[in-house]
């Protein structure tokens, strides 16, 4: 994922934007883990794990990005594609030894609170989010990122979210849903979006797969 808005209060709103190759495959949100019974989400087909985890009955929700940094040792590394999973299920961040992982932010929601989870290869930070609209990309809480400083304001000023996201993909920087031809002739873009909604009485989702009326 590369893009996740958040609202805090009742209900707690997140919104996550996934971009990924597009011949990367995948499949929609469901029960696709039974390590992690009640959990739901999307599941990557490569390295079977997810970038938004929803687990209802405990009114939790985590979402994982890529973030910026030094890799993980080759020989050692393995999928960040478990960490939103374990996350939404034990309600708490990974211990303490992330050095089998690539960088990335991991946010982990609830109706008492929003944290991130930053590992850039060599330091882990964890802080609070706070209370209203924002905004994590993959380089974090960034004011600064082009994306945030062109689509924060618009997110803050309205609830329809779900319009905002159902923009014509472009390849500028600032653009929420993008789309990328590159050299080799593989495209990178936004594949999907989910909304989520998490409130006392119960959690709803909304899926919306970018991919189903475009080529590539």
């Amino acid at each position: 994922m590369c893009t996740l808005i958040v609202r805090t209060g009742r209900p707690l709103t997140l919104m996550g934007v996934r971009d990924e190759f597009a011949d990367r495959p995948w499949e929609g949100p469901g029960e696709h883990w039974p390590e992690y019974p009640g959990v739901i989400g999307g599941r990557d087909l490569k390295a079977g794990g997810t970038w938004l985890a929803v687990n209802p009955p405990a009114r939790r929700a985590a979402a994982l990005l890529n973030g910026h940094g030094r890799a993980a040792r080759e020989t050692t590394r393995i999928s960040r594609g478990d960490l939103a999973l374990r996350a939404a299920y034990d309600g708490d961040f990974p211990g303490a030894d992330l050095t089998r992982y690539d960088p990335f932010h991991l946010v982990l929601a609830d109706l008492s609170r929003v944290r991130l989870c930053s590992w850039d290869g060599e330091r882990r930070t964890e802080t609070e989010l706070p209370e209203g609209t924002g905004m994590v990309v993959n380089s974090g809480l960034d004011p600064g990122n082009e994306r945030v400083r062109e689509h924060l304001p618009r997110f803050k000023e309205t609830t329809g979210w779900r319009e905002l996201a159902l923009a014509e993909p472009s390849s500028d920087p600032a653009a929420l849903i993008v789309r990328h031809q590159l050299p080799d002739g593989r495209v990178f873009a936004s594949l999907s979006v989910m909304e989520v909604a998490i409130a006392p009485g119960g959690v709803t989702y909304e899926f919306t797969d970018l991919t189903a009326d475009r080529d590539g």
